[in-house]
């Protein structure tokens, strides 16, 4: 005679369901703090061992992190609001390549700064909108159409440019985003850092506390349930992605800013794969309706590290591409991985 296995009765079932919520929402806010903890102790540990007189965490090393983090930092904040929404974008490294000449070719014709800051924003906002119109308006999919403006937006950069850098006169507001602060001032990081920071936090208020924001998440969660509840589903993504090329052409800023003044249409190559793992880092998820502000500059910082590091180590360009290729690899992996469990529990 067969004995069948008791089953959970229904009022255990919501109560297991919510402890195992709870655990996976204390993950994603502790995950990318233990990433970044690991990869730094990693290069401490190495310097013990192997470079005793050349301290990795030095306050040189460290204002290099800061100004690559403002970079790729602000690249993943727009990146986060198209992750949540299910997207993905891959043209953000020529966006931001577009975004950079487009300012030196201003500055370089005479145009005032702040005319030529708002040309930029403009032009990457509109680039951004353009992409989510393709995905809506012909209906594919985003990794199809981002792949081909991240070709349309490079040759576009290299047509301002006539394939060359741009050096271009800029104010000392413009021109010193990036640089160290004196000794002894408040700002203890660059200008760009504290950029980030306040656009990370109006964003992370957009997301959580304005309509906008919700349908974003419901987008990314359920598309079809979103459409049942009436939102209007190509204009949110229209939105989602004219935020994202907002926030490349600060990045493309930031750029020119890195660049010594110059704008270069080769800038930004691969860099959309950074600012995507730092967003997987940080907690977004690829099947969209998972992501926070936080975890996506973290999941920055993370990148940046890394990348220091292996200059620090003398790890050669060569393989810094197969360590940070692999960790893109294992941080998708464990996302898809999470995502199937959380399906398969009850």
């Amino acid at each position: 005679m067969s004995v069948e296995r008791p089953k959970p009765s229904a009022s255990h079932r919501p109560a297991a369901l919510g402890s195992r919520r709870t655990i996976d929402l204390l993950w994603s806010l502790v995950a990318p703090f233990v990433g970044l903890l690991v990869v730094c102790g990693i290069f401490v540990v190495y310097q013990y061992a192997v470079t005793p007189q050349n301290q990795f965490l030095s306050a040189y090393r460290m204002t290099l992190i800061a100004k690559q983090t403002a970079i790729v930092g602000v690249g993943a904040l727009g990146m986060t609001v198209v992750i949540i929404s299910a997207g993905i974008d891959l043209s953000a490294g020529s966006l931001m390549a577009l975004a950079s000449v487009t300012l030196a070719v201003s500055l370089k014709s005479g145009v005032d700064p702040r005319l030529a800051v708002l040309i930029v924003l403009a032009a990457a906002t509109l680039a951004g909108a353009f992409n989510g119109l393709l995905i809506t308006g012909l209906g594919l999919v985003p990794f199809i159409v981002t792949l081909g403006t991240m070709l349309v937006f490079r040759g576009l950069a290299e047509r301002v440019s006539d394939q060359k850098k741009i050096q271009a006169p800029a104010p000392d507001w413009l021109a010193t985003l990036l640089d160290p602060p004196a000794a002894g001032s408040w700002q203890m990081v660059c200008t760009g850092v504290w950029i980030v920071v306040v656009l990370g936090i109006v964003l992370a208020a957009l997301l959580r506390y304005s309509v906008f924001g919700r349908y974003v998440f419901a987008i990314g969660s359920n598309e079809a349930t979103a459409r049942l509840c009436g939102i209007n589903v190509p204009w949110v993504k229209i939105g989602v992605y004219a935020i994202g090329g907002w926030f490349m052409g600060i990045a493309g800023i930031f750029d020119f800013n890195n660049l010594n003044k110059q704008g270069s249409p080769t800038s930004g190559v691969g860099l959309e794969l950074e600012i995507i793992a730092a967003v997987v880092i940080g907690g977004g998820s690829l099947n969209g309706g998972r992501g926070s502000v936080l975890g996506s500059i973290l999941g920055a910082l993370t990148m940046t590290t890394l990348r220091s590091g292996c200059v620090y180590a003398g790890i050669s360009d060569p393989v810094q591409k197969i360590v940070i290729g692999s960790i893109i690899i294992g941080a998708v992996a464990v996302d898809q991985f999470l995502h199937r469990d959380q399906s398969a529990s009850p």
